[in-house]
């Protein structure tokens, strides 16, 4: 029972939840839209079963609800619908009248209106007219601008001004194109400007080329231009500093002439000409410079200067070196050298030039790497080709051109330290040179030299001598005209010589910016040179020459006595040029003394030679009979003949200094009796009569006559004659017979004999022994002929025991 009663509660329960949920539906379903209704009826089906039946039940139920609500409402509106209507119908006349006249209207308005329609759209088409004219002028002027920028740049294109086309290119690309940069002829442009771009680059590129090629050719003039200049400029400082001189200080030699400067007007002259010289050309005024600025502006808008200055400067070195190589013949005349030095001041002229004018295109440290790698070659060149030159003139100019190659580089502020350095070395070339030139002058002065004393006939003449050489004598001086001075022609001739090459070094030393001092040291050492060297060796060469006589020797000592007092004036002159006392600490002496004296010891030397060699040559002609029984009672010829030539030879020695003719005296003296003994003692000589002795005595007489007659003063007592001391124990040894007394006193300081040799008398005895036998020479003697012939043999044996004593104890 309860159980039934639960499920009738339970279904009750049940059927009221459905008929909620149905509501519930159909509230959705009435008030969603149409398109939401879906999920709502799937809902209905997914309920309990049959539930779709009762919620159709319910539906319908519900429709028929709002019908019968509907039929209610038009119940209740129908007597107004019906009104309505029978109003509607009353007001059809009116319309359909109203309508009539609305037709009407709007027939008479679109015949007006339609005129209004044509003249509106003229309007509106002059309106679009208007409005696209417009947009084309405003398009127009934007278009303009880049239309004439263009035209500029073409302009500036035809004109070459490619620096302004760059320009005017970056403005259209910048500023002009991007504003009307929808246009196909702007595109066309910009694809264009590229391609101009680079053609600019080329040509430019092109004018340095030719800007380079311009300047190499031009390098020549360039350089002589700045050289001239520099020269110049020396030259009227130099001026300057002269009137400066002269207006201070005494007259003094210039080193730039050989005489004082008086007139002030040379200088005042020389100073016009350099005012007329004011407008000076500059490396701008011979060659323009403006392809290479153009091309640096072009590079460096282009954004390449980079690329530009390692080009630059790549071809500036590889014409560098172009210049710096020399013609193979340059030392063989100066153009050679002043064509070198101008084309290579051209180039640093040129350098110096870009490197103020540009900033950057070159460095100083650039231009210092050419100029150091271009002063070790040019140094090396100039040592090459200076060691070819053999003329001093040459060199000289040389010389003068390397200073003024220096002074202007100088100028331009290049380091020239080394090229001043090189022209010590180049002066010692120089010296050497002139040496040599020297050598040949005093060569030919001593060929035409006569090596007689200088005859002077009157006052005038004496004087022109004494004008070209210091030569002073009281006592000449007081002889009366016409009279003769000691010294030859060659001396004042090798005096003026030796102040021609003072003059001639003197001229090296010029310019080279150098002090007095170290100018006087290099004079006196050069002219050293000139002296101990060259006068030395061609006076050392006179002397030895075949055809220089006695009187021409003689002649010689005394030349070279008076040049040796000459040397003093000569260290006078040098220091009169330089203003330099000779008391200076450094300063250096001059050697002529010991040049002049080892000259006059040669000479003399020389003198002794051709004295005994002449003394031989009459030697040579000595005839004897050695096998002659007696003497002729006289001197042999030949020995006469040669006293007779000492005698006239000592009477030339007389302007000899004493010592030196005594000395000579003495060795010819000494040469005669060596000579005379070696004759006796000859070898190949077998036998001597006692009869050869006489005469062979009576030729040594005379010499000692000829010893004792003084041929040259100012020997003491006999010791001229002592020269034939050996020879007149000999032969008195001979001509006494006196052996006993030889033999007894031999070995004493004392003995009568003591010159007196055993080998030499034993050689002399044995030849007159061999004689005694085969020719009885001593048949006067024939009564005592055995003893005689005892004796000697007695003697010979003890002559031979003495020579054999002496070898043993030696």
């Amino acid at each position: 029972m309860n159980t039934v009663t639960i499920r009738a509660n339970m279904a009750e329960s049940e059927s009221l939840e459905t008929i909620t949920e149905h509501e519930r539906i159909l509230q959705e379903i009435e008030s969603t839209d149409t398109a939401c209704v879906g999920p709502t009826l799937r809902s209905v089906y997914d309920d309990q079963p049959n539930a779709h039946k009762r919620f159709m039940e319910k539906l319908d139920a519900r429709i028929r609800n709002h019908d019968r609500e509907i039929e209610k409402m038009c119940n209740f509106h129908h007597q107004g619908f019906v009104d309505a209507i029978t109003e509607l119908l009353k007001v059809r006349a009116d319309a359909e009248k109203l309508m009539g006249q609305v037709s009407d209207t709007n027939r008479r308005l679109q015949d007006a209106g339609r005129e209004v329609k044509a003249q509106t759209e003229e309007v509106i088409r002059c309106r679009i007219q208007q409005r696209n004219m417009a947009t084309t002028v405003e398009k127009l002027q934007l278009c303009i601008p880049v239309l004439e920028m263009y035209s500029k740049l073409k302009e500036q294109l035809e004109s070459k001004r490619y620096y302004s086309a760059l320009k005017t290119m970056e403005q259209l690309e910048n500023i002009y194109i991007p504003r009307v940069s929808q246009y196909r002829f702007c595109q066309i442009m910009a694809e264009t400007l590229p391609k101009l771009r680079e053609e600019i680059k080329e040509i430019s590129m092109s004018d340095l080329k030719d800007f380079l090629e311009s300047i190499r050719k031009h390098s020549d003039k360039i350089g002589e231009t700045a050289m001239r200049q520099a020269q110049q400029h020396r030259t009227f400082n130099s001026a300057v500093q002269k009137q400066v001189t002269l207006s201070c200080a005494k007259p003094l030699y210039g080193l730039n002439s050989r005489t004082p400067l008086h007139h002030n007007g040379l200088i005042t002259e020389a100073a016009d000409e350099e005012e007329m010289d004011e407008e000076v050309l500059t490396a701008q005024d011979l060659v323009d410079f403006s392809p290479v600025y153009r091309c640096l502006h072009i590079y460096t808008v282009l954004g390449d200067r980079e690329t530009f200055e390692n080009y630059y400067r790549k071809q500036r070195k590889k014409q560098a070196r172009l210049v710096l190589q020399p013609q193979s013949n340059m030392h063989e005349t100066v153009e050679g050298y002043r064509k070198y030095f101008n084309q290579i001041v051209g180039f640093f002229v040129v350098e110096d030039h870009i490197l103020h004018a540009t900033q950057g295109l070159v460095t100083r440290a650039f231009t210092d790497e050419l100029w150091n790698m271009a002063l070790s070659k040019i140094i090396a060149v100039l040592r090459t080709h200076s060691s070819y030159c053999d003329d001093p003139d040459l060199v000289l100019e040389l010389k003068n051109l390397i200073v003024i190659f220096a002074d202007t580089l100088q100028g331009y502020g290049f380091p020239v330290n080394r090229l001043f350095d090189l022209l010590f070395e180049v002066r010692d070339q120089y010296n050497e040179t002139l040496l040599k030139k020297w050598a040949l002058v005093f060569r030919d002065i001593f060929e035409q030299d006569n090596y007689s004393p200088i005859p002077v006939e009157n006052e005038e003449e004496y004087k022109a001598v004494v004008s070209r050489f210091p030569f002073h004598d009281a006592e000449i001086e007081k002889q009366q005209f016409p009279k003769k001075l000691p010294m030859s022609q060659s001396v004042p001739q090798i005096y003026a010589q030796v102040k021609e090459f003072i003059y001639a070094s003197l001229k090296f030393s010029e310019s080279l910016h150098r002090s007095s001092t170290e100018i006087d040291d290099m004079l006196r050492k050069s002219t050293n040179l000139l002296l101990t060297r060259t006068l030395s060796s061609c006076l050392q060469n006179l002397i030895k020459k075949p055809h220089i006589g006695l009187t021409e020797l003689v002649q010689i000592i005394i030349n070279t006595t008076h040049l040796e007092h000459a040397c003093k004036y000569l260290e006078d002159f040098i220091t009169n040029i330089t203003n330099v006392s000779p008391e200076t600490v450094h300063t250096t002496r001059l050697y002529g003394l010991s040049t002049f004296k080892d000259a006059r010891h040669a000479a003399e030397g020389e003198i002794y030679t051709k004295l005994n060699q002449k003394i031989d040559e009459f030697i040579q002609l000595a005839d004897y009979e050695w096998g002659m029984a007696e003497s002729d009672g006289r001197a042999s010829g030949y020995l006469m003949d040669l006293i007779n030539f000492l005698r006239s030879t000592f009477q030339v020695f007389t302007h000899l200094p004493g010592k030196v003719a005594q000395t000579a005296c003495m060795s010819a003296c000494k040469h005669l009796a060596t000579s005379l003994m070696q004759m006796l003692l000859d070898p190949e000589l077998k036998q001597i009569s006692m009869g050869a002795i006489q005469q062979f005595n009576l030729d040594v007489m005379q010499c000692e006559l000829f010893a004792s007659s003084e041929p040259v003063p100012g020997f003491q007592g006999d010791t001229l004659q002592l020269a034939f001391i050996d020879l007149r124990q000999l032969l008195d040894l001979f001509m006494v017979w006196d052996w006993s007394t030889y033999l007894a006193d031999y070995g004493q300081p004392t003995s009568k004999y003591l010159r007196v040799n055993p080998s030499t008398a034993l050689a002399l005895l044995e030849k007159m022994k061999d004689t005694s036998k085969k020719n009885n020479i001593f048949s006067q003697f024939r009564k005592n002929d055995r003893d005689k012939q005892k004796l000697i043999e007695t003697v010979v044996k003890q002559l031979r025991s003495l020579v054999n004593g002496m070898s043993q104890h030696s």
